[in-house]
């Protein structure tokens, strides 16, 4: 009696579910796809297509020495199925990938609804399905009521409904010239924190940049009273005074800046983002200004005025898991190996970004019922550096991410100029990336 064949599920068809289940008919395993659409759409969703593009057509820049474009390139040599429907429906966007994200949808949906051995099964699911041998829940931010409980079972307190997330800048574009390391009261490692004082002139501009700066509109799923709650916006926090930042996220108590031997006038405090020391978020800054507010705003800290944003603060509705404590590096549930999660769920954040963990995770899925080992890219990759960050203990106070440059190892050679930089580090992560997979026979 021949041996019954392997199957796998993936539950949603977004650029994450696609990816997976491209990958896992690739492999020569057998797939049912699950989508809700047409029977039923998120708030967000309209077109009954998989991939569907909600926001931006854009899939951010194509050059190599830009963290998207990386991505990209990476995700080109694994097949990846969005970059090759991109590519094919682009329209003119300058140095950027746009889509006709009609055609772009569509595109995916014939190429992956058509793939050997895959089975599209379009029904909410409420519960993980029991003939699977591995299952790969792909939901993305914007998860249904009905798998809803099912993800709640599986994280248990580490699942997010809202994302309140503070900005992230680079650690090299911290001047640190205005900067300094204490931590308060001298409590703990001095480089557990990078101190932003203000003097009283430039905190009092500051305030009435901040309350005057232009939030950006809320779709009708995002309002919601208890996304502030214990996490308010610190534009909300300034409105309500001049000095309650003074008395919250900037207050100056325990802290001495060198430069004047006295305590600040205001002070904020970044806090490490990865084990790395690359990246810091701004402590307490949670905040739901325009992006383009909250790098002119947040710049008029000294220490900030030429700070790289890898990831801008936000506000919204954002299903997502705390994946140090759940996930491995291949996307596999720490307590379950036979359960794997993709997409912004996870904490990547962005189109390609979604797209690269369904990857992985289809990928991986499908070595693990091969019985082959994970692949864990070198940590010089994008897809890589982002997979070890969704996976990484040693990261407290998660915030979805999406690719920067500030994730990768630096390189050891100083380079001064950033698009030479920036290219430097590309070219390693493609060497590293065709070393790797022809050592594991990829």
């Amino acid at each position: 009696m021949s041996a019954k064949k392997k199957k796998a599920a993936v539950i949603g068809a977004g650029l994450a579910g696609c990816e997976a289940a491209w990958q896992l008919s690739r492999a020569g395993i057998a797939v049912d796809l699950y989508e809700m659409k047409p029977e039923k759409h998120s708030p967000a969703h309209k077109a009954d297509t998989f991939a569907e593009l909600v926001c931006s057509n854009s899939l951010k820049a194509e050059r190599l020495n830009s963290a998207a474009g990386l991505l990209k390139a990476e995700m080109e040599t694994f097949s990846s199925i969005c970059v090759e429907s991109a590519k094919q429906t682009r329209v003119p966007a300058g140095g950027a990938l746009a889509v006709d994200r009609n055609a772009f949808s569509e595109k995916i949906t014939e190429a992956v609804t058509n793939a050997p051995g895959v089975r599209v099964i379009h029904k909410e699911v409420t519960e993980l399905p029991a003939d699977a041998d591995v299952v790969i829940l792909a939901v993305g931010p914007l998860a249904s009521d009905g798998i809803a409980p099912v993800i709640r079972a599986l994280a248990g307190d580490g699942l997010s409904f809202y994302d309140a997330a503070a900005p992230i800048v680079t650690a090299e574009s911290v001047d640190m010239s205005e900067a300094f390391t204490q931590s308060r009261y001298d409590r703990g490692g001095e480089a557990d924190y990078i101190n932003c004082p203000m003097n009283k002139a430039q905190y009092e501009a500051f305030y009435e940049a901040i309350i005057s700066a232009e939030s950006a509109p809320l779709h009708s799923f995002d309002k919601r009273k208890d996304v502030y709650e214990g996490c308010m916006p610190i534009e909300v926090l300034a409105s309500r005074g001049k000095d309650t930042m003074r008395y919250g996220p900037l207050k100056p108590v325990g802290l001495v800046d060198p430069k004047t031997g006295h305590r600040p006038w205001a002070n904020l405090q970044l806090r490490k983002e990865n084990n790395a020391g690359t990246l810091y978020n701004l402590v307490g800054f949670q905040t739901n200004l325009k992006f383009g507010e909250q790098k002119r705003v947040f710049s008029m800290f000294p220490a900030l005025k030429n700070a790289e944003f890898v990831r801008y603060g936000v506000m919204h509705r954002n299903t997502f898991i705390d994946s140090p404590r759940l996930l491995r590096a291949d996307f596999s549930l720490r307590k379950d190996p036979h359960i794997y999660f993709a997409g912004q769920i996870t904490g990547v954040e962005g189109y390609m970004e979604s797209a690269a963990s369904g990857i992985l995770a289809g990928l991986n899925a499908a070595r693990a019922l091969n019985g082959q080992e994970p692949v864990v890219l070198p940590p010089t990759t994008m897809m890589g550096a982002l997979s070890r960050y969704i996976s990484d203990e040693s990261v407290t106070h998660f915030q979805p991410m999406g690719a920067n440059f500030g994730v990768l190892p630096p390189n050891p050679q100083k380079i001064r100029d950033k698009a030479e930089r920036y290219m430097a580090l590309a070219t390693r992560a493609m060497a590293d990336l065709t070393a790797y997979k022809e050592s594991v026979n990829l």
